[in-house]
């Protein structure tokens, strides 16, 4: 299996969202990290009731967050141009100008067991952010003839899941996804972790 099947189920989620690009990697929370690494953010603020390794992508990357009380659906921003979509599942709902963190986690509508997705409209972004997600490196060509001029976070979605990702992508697009709540989501706020 090659690397071709993660382009091809890339470009599918890209014609179903309405995005110009995509980065596939391991989960939704890496997608969110990779985003705030290549902004350079310094601050960002969360939902008190969203997924928690959210708000501890602050204390791994040493960035300020703050708690904001919001009832959103579907989605939501984490700064101007960063919004965890890992709930979201709308055709061309892609938001122009933003990068938009998707989740294929075993709850999500496209079950892939684990896997998220960056879409953007910004192609060097693209490019950025796939060669942060492999190690630095592009894909399909040997890391040894590369010179490496980026970091890289061994985020990468693998062929097996972007496979498993084609051969579920059909039904995906033809079911209704759950409606998410609020209240899917415990306060944050109140754990002892972020007292």
């Amino acid at each position: 299996m090659s690397f071709d099947s993660i382009l091809k189920f890339e470009k599918q989620v890209c014609d179903f969202f309405g995005s110009p690009y995509a980065v596939a990697v391991d989960c939704c929370t890496h997608a969110i990290e990779l985003c705030l690494r290549y902004h350079e953010t310094k601050n960002f603020s969360v939902p008190k009731r969203t997924y928690i390794s959210v708000p501890f992508l602050a204390h791994k990357l040493g960035i300020n967050f703050e708690w904001r009380d919001e009832e959103w659906e579907n989605y939501y921003y984490l700064t101007d141009n960063i919004i965890d979509a890992a709930v979201l599942w709308e055709k061309d709902s892609y938001i122009p100008g933003t990068f938009m963190c998707l989740s294929f986690q075993f709850k999500k509508h496209l079950n892939l067991g684990r896997g998220g997705m960056i879409l953007t409209d910004n192609k060097e972004a693209s490019l950025s952010l796939k060669k942060m997600s492999y190690d630095g490196r592009l894909p399909n060509i040997p890391w040894r003839e590369q010179n490496i001029s980026t970091f890289g976070y061994h985020y990468y979605m693998t062929p097996e899941t972007a496979q498993k990702g084609l051969d579920k992508l059909p039904h995906a697009i033809q079911s209704n996804p759950k409606q998410w709540t609020i209240s899917d989501w415990p306060d944050l706020t109140k754990m002892e972790v972020f007292k």
